[in-house]
């Protein structure tokens, strides 16, 4: 029997797992108090490509050794295709990695199944956080997991193009959103060559989300056992993708090639939503956007300016048996010394507030805007049945984008879906 992510979470529901994944920490078969000590292995969804395995290998792990010498870390690479999988075989095989790095809204789930390790809450304040970078790594007010890199989405514009068509400011709601778009939607034979406004160039998921948090929606109710995407507010940010594809202004089917540069770099958008890494993408492919100021980048807002703040979060496993050596290497995957090298590797944000000084985050626009903007930074998830209803997200959204299904209706379908894997916990 192939072990599935959907039979997983339903088995783990039931109790299947109850032995290894009991309360009070009896899952955790070691001291974290203890000199660390012992062969540990970490599972990682980032540091995979070539430079950031020269990073971890070839510059963090060795200074990790040289501060535990007693202590040795075997790393398995992975993807996030990939990486949730990766940790449910681990838990039915009982191999389960010591150190994990999970993405933004993992951790209600494998800590409400006894999977993580709690933390002290002393790391909360060793560093600058900002509350809302801190959030994700909490769960039922239990610190879980520090977080490393930032991914935050933002909508890039070309400043050019805006000039050219007179537009002075950028949209501060929807409505006026939708008319700049309009207004620089360039078709030739009534083809679309230039979107006004591209929304398509991101994961689906993640884009609905940030439409959603600037209509001062939210997605769960603090407990987490309850659906408040499904109101009006969730179903207009659903909506704004159908009215913008009916005003002309963009297609779904108006993406970019995997590899090539994005639409907004070739010319194809005036705006478009994107994530802090473009910037990095700008340097290497299109340098001259960067060289003559022709790209910027604002918050989506509807009634509130939002930024979908995801990113990748360090955890320490509840079932190592060298605790003491899983949560040291924790605690050093969340210093400045790791966060910096790490976010520079990838382009992504910082987790620390104060590195705005760095000339990294300097010479990042994309970057500095986001780590400015954090105070309005929003994250998916919020539940224990998370991992089941994201996959759900795309499939059921998407039904209504290409025209399947209205607006309310598709936001109507997933939030049945969430309800039943809501139960089901």
């Amino acid at each position: 029997m192939t072990l599935t992510r959907r039979s997983f979470l339903a088995t783990v529901g039931a109790g299947a797992l109850a032995a290894g994944c009991s309360s009070g920490g009896s899952s955790s078969s070691g001291d974290s108090s203890g000199p660390p000590t012992g062969k540990i292995s970490l599972l990682t969804p980032i540091f995979q490509a070539a430079p950031g395995k020269k990073l971890l290998e070839g510059k963090l792990l060795p200074a990790f050794k040289k501060k535990y010498p007693k202590v040795t870390v075997n790393v398995d690479y992975t993807t996030y295709d990939a990486l949730n999988e990766k940790i449910t075989t681990g838990l039915a095989s009982g191999l389960l990695a010591d150190v994990l790095m999970l993405g933004v809204g993992w951790v209600p789930p494998f800590a409400h199944k006894k999977v993580l390790a709690p933390l002290p809450e002393s790391l909360a304040t060793r560093y600058s956080y900002q509350k809302r970078v801190l959030d994700p790594s909490r769960f039922d007010g239990t610190l879980y997991a520090l977080p490393v890199v930032l991914d935050t989405r933002m909508v890039a514009y070309r400043k050019d193009y805006f000039a050219e068509a007179g537009i002075k400011s950028t949209p501060a709601n929807w409505t006026e959103l939708r008319d700049m778009a309009k207004e620089l939607t360039v078709r030739k034979s009534g083809k679309l060559t230039r979107s006004g406004f591209d929304p398509f160039s991101v994961d689906l998921r993640q884009c609905w989300e940030d439409f959603l948090f600037s209509n001062g929606g939210t997605m769960f109710d603090k407990s987490g056992q309850t659906v408040k995407f499904n109101d009006d507010r969730g179903i207009a940010a659903l909506q704004l993708f159908l009215d913008i594809i009916a005003d002309k202004s963009t297609e779904f089917s108006f993406t970019t090639e995997e590899g090539q540069a994005s639409s907004l770099q070739q010319g194809r958008s005036a705006m478009m939503v994107t994530n802090n890494s473009l910037w990095v993408s700008i340097q290497q492919q299109t340098p001259e956007l960067i060289k003559e100021d022709k790209v910027g980048a604002f918050l989506m807002q509807n009634t509130t300016p939002a930024m979908l703040q995801g990113g990748t979060l360090v955890c320490q496993s509840a079932r190592s048996k060298h605790a003491a050596a899983a949560r040291a290497l924790v605690e050093f995957l969340g210093t400045p010394e790791v966060i910096l090298p790490e976010s520079e590797e990838r382009g992504a944000v910082p987790s620390l507030q104060n590195m705005q000084s760095s000339s990294y985050v300097k010479g990042n626009d994309f970057v500095r805007f986001a780590l400015s903007n954090l105070d309005k930074a929003y994250s998916e998830g919020g539940t224990p049945a998370w991992m089941e209803i994201r996959e759900k997200v795309v499939p059921t959204l998407q039904t209504a984008v290409v025209g399947k299904s209205s607006a309310k209706q598709a936001i109507g379908d997933l939030a049945d879906l969430a309800n039943q894997a809501i139960s089901r916990m």
